[in-house]
């Protein structure tokens, strides 16, 4: 059975009204071939990358799928959990949780690319009577490359009344649930010199158009650091993930821990509230390339889990879902 159909059947709430959450995705295996199709679907959509396709397309399919796939593919694999991609299993579960705050609806999750498809699910919600859906994007700052994208698949589908969540960047239970995972970690582990907050990275280009994400990180950054009672010097904003070789918003996460480093500063937190659920960019990416880095200037990087299936983020999304649905009404 596909995945988005069991995903579909998995809630017997009220079956005219669906509230889904959309992440961007994750390949099926950690291996090449699957790696390959998630990100040929991925970087084919216009939203991500907006270069000419006479001259994108070549480059993709001859250039970066096949230099880049297996070491992407290797990356996964460092991280892949025994249930499947932390990612996928992640964002199921959280799913579920939402559910259980929310028994008047039904509550399923979809990728933007890969499985369970957004796409699919909609056109099967559809098939199966649901007359109103609701989509929740996974991603708390807006972005023209990340939810306006989930819109565009929204939008499309016909047959439903929809309606799309663009952001909760600075929703006071969403900066409640995020401070309070920074103060118990803290508690457990003890406090670092420094507390880095790590969102993913954009384009320069994409923030001069008038792309609000920066300015949305920026907000929710201090939201964060104002709930923790934190000095303006006790904390910085980065962004990682850069690709390509343009301009993208500064400064990266490497070189604000290079900075720290610099000035003498060796025990550092890392946070990335961008991320709702676990993957990639922060297990890989910062939990063991960036920590490695960083310890090999002599510093200690402790990495904070995303708030991932917690009940307080459970709590937090579904008094959000909970807000639209009644203003819908």
């Amino acid at each position: 059975m596909p995945a988005h159909a069991s995903n579909a059947e998995a809630s017997t709430a009220a079956a005219d009204t669906a509230v889904v959450l959309v992440n961007l995705g994750t390949p099926d295996a950690p291996n090449t071939a699957a790696v390959r199709r998630y990100l040929s679907e991925f970087l084919h959509d216009r939203r991500v990358v907006d270069l000419s396709r006479w001259l994108w397309c070549p480059l993709l399919h001859f250039a970066i799928l096949p230099l880049r796939s297996g070491k992407v593919a290797h990356k996964y694999a460092s991280i892949w959990l025994p249930e499947g991609s932390p990612l996928a299993v992640y964002t199921r579960r959280l799913a579920e949780a939402v559910q259980r705050e929310l028994p008047d609806a039904r509550v399923l999750h979809a990728m933007r690319y890969g499985q369970p498809s957004w796409k699919q699910l909609l056109a099967q919600l559809r098939e199966q009577g649901v007359r109103r859906v609701l989509a929740l994007p996974l991603y708390p700052q807006f972005s023209t490359s990340t939810t306006a994208s989930v819109g565009d698949v929204l939008q499309a589908a016909a047959g439903l009344d929809t309606r799309l969540l663009h952001d909760y960047h600075a929703d006071p239970a969403w900066v409640g649930a995020v401070a309070d995972s920074i103060h118990r970690h803290r508690q457990h582990h003890g406090e670092g010199e420094h507390l880095l907050f790590s969102f993913h990275g954009l384009p320069q280009r994409f923030a001069d158009a008038g792309d609000p994400y920066p300015r949305q990180c920026e907000a929710s950054a201090r939201a964060i650091a104002q709930a923790l009672g934190l000095a303006e010097d006790a904390w910085t904003l980065c962004y990682q993930s850069r690709f390509g070789r343009e301009r993208w918003l500064e400064p990266a996460t490497s070189d604000g821990l290079n900075a720290l480093a610099a000035r003498g500063v060796r025990k550092v937190d890392v946070v990335a509230p961008g991320f709702a659920v676990d993957c990639l960019e922060t297990l890989e990416e910062v939990a063991i390339m960036l920590a490695a880095d960083f310890a090999a200037r002599g510093g200690e990087l402790r990495y904070i889990p995303c708030l991932n299936d917690s009940p307080a983020h459970a709590s937090a999304l579904a008094g959000i879902a909970r807000r639209e649905l009644d203003a819908w009404n």
